[in-house]
């Protein structure tokens, strides 16, 4: 499975929208404050999620963006498909399994190359951005306060985050 940087960010950005979720729509400017990221960058990914019918627009003085859907129904595996594409880390579930039929010699490995993508799509079908928050909120205070510090130190951090997609994708 692959989670670039991009998916990584859209992520991100949806854990924003979800955690403000009853507060009416957010201006990519405060998404991109908050979460440290490319304000340009964030315009065309929720530019994305929205023609996928994920996130809506508002104009006005009180616009910006916001869920169109309740966060408990929006699932990490539908975010990570629209931005990343498929979940298994060759192809998709239907080319393994045809790797399978036609590539005994090589069958083993394509199973268990399915059997991964099986897992992590278990894993993020079942995990929507409430799960994600609400794993979140069990922290406490002192969690709360490091998570503030973090965004004004995160600049020289951020080139740590980096090596996350390079080992989901075994760069590294």
């Amino acid at each position: 499975m692959k989670v670039s940087q991009k998916g990584l960010y859209a992520l991100q950005a949806m854990m924003a929208l979800t955690r403000r979720y009853n507060q009416g729509a957010i201006r990519i400017r405060d998404i991109a404050y908050e979460e440290n990221l490319p304000e340009k960058f964030l315009e065309l990914i929720l530019l994305e999620l929205k023609n996928a019918r994920i996130v809506e627009s508002v104009r006005g003085a009180k616009g910006g963006y916001r869920l169109r859907r309740a966060p408990s129904e929006i699932r990490l595996s539908e975010i990570i498909r629209l931005i990343d594409g498929p979940l298994a880390p060759f192809g998709d579930a239907e080319q393994l399994r045809v790797l399978i039929d036609r590539d005994p010699d090589h069958s083993a490995l394509y199973k268990v190359f399915l059997e991964v993508r099986d897992a992590a799509a278990r894993i993020l079908e079942n995990t929507t951005l409430a799960d994600l928050i609400a794993r979140t909120s069990t922290g406490s205070a002192s969690e709360t306060r490091k998570k503030t510090s973090h965004r004004k130190t995160s600049r020289k951090k951020k080139a740590e985050l980096k090596v996350l997609p390079m080992l989901m994708r075994g760069e590294g």
